[in-house]
């Protein structure tokens, strides 16, 4: 792979994009359809008989852990096409993350208060896959620091409604549902929410700054270089050249000291 050309996956990943879109989209109408009609929206309790309802719950569930499971070939995207700073911890964690979440929300606990989770990531995600599927479709929109912005935003929007969601039970007396649930779902949540900002931060927030410092730096350069033209000897100018060099050398060098203390 290492002396491989990264694969050109355009068509398969509009395709892929599309059916997520698709399946999130249903996720989320169902979704609402339950916690609109049929949940509340504090500590419902779950439902473990074999009704109708409870039964599509537990279909509703086992499909969202097969998209979860699915999710994880963004992974094999990234590397086939040598994408390798996106396969980021923030990037495993999260995918690992949903799918083992997923697995052991359905196996113990299908549907209640906690399907608040699938609602809400179902949302993002009809989000994140438009962004996605718009990328792929037109390349131009990749360097689109608002759109990256937006989506990033939006993941942190949906972690903080998870931890205020799921560490309400805490709060509520007689709760209907387990609140030990919140001992493994609140961490998680908040961790996430913390890697979420951190990206944010580092990637919107920083860097931008970042980026405005090394141009002010090369401004700075051409118009020292501008005025030894203009006003020095041939001698004095080769001289002062090899001083605006090493001067351009130590100024990126402390940025990137700066750049990289901030990472």
């Amino acid at each position: 792979m290492k002396n491989r050309q990264p694969y050109n996956l355009d068509r398969v990943m509009i395709v892929y994009n599309i059916i997520q879109i698709i399946c999130c989209t249903y996720l989320f109408y169902e979704g609402v359809i339950f916690w609109t009609a049929k949940y509340k929206l504090f500590c419902e309790p779950i439902d473990y008989s074999e009704t109708k309802e409870a039964l599509h719950t537990l279909k509703l569930i086992y499909f969202y852990y097969i998209l979860k499971i699915l999710d994880l070939a963004d992974t094999v995207f990234f590397v086939l096409r040598k994408k390798f700073n996106q396969v980021s911890f923030l990037h495993v964690y999260h995918h690992t993350g949903m799918v083992m979440m997923v697995w052991g929300a359905g196996t113990y606990l299908p549907g209640g208060h906690g399907s608040s989770v699938g609602l809400i990531n179902s949302f993002v995600h009809v989000i994140m896959y438009s962004y996605y599927l718009l990328t792929v479709a037109a390349p131009s929109m990749k360097n689109s620091v608002t759109l990256k912005k937006f989506v990033t935003q939006i993941q942190i929007l949906q972690f903080l409604l998870l931890v205020l969601h799921v560490g309400s039970i805490v709060f509520i007396p007689d709760c209907a549902y387990p609140r030990w649930v919140t001992a493994i779902f609140l961490p998680q949540n908040l961790f996430m929410l913390i890697l979420f900002v951190d990206f944010y931060i580092k990637n919107y927030i920083k860097k931008p700054k970042q980026s405005a410092q090394v141009k002010k730096i090369e401004e700075e350069c051409s118009e020292i270089k501008h005025n030894l033209k203009k006003n020095g000897s041939a001698t004095h100018f080769v001289e002062s050249k090899h001083d605006y060099h090493s001067e351009l050398i130590l100024r990126n060098n402390k940025t990137s000291e700066i750049f990289n203390k901030s990472r």
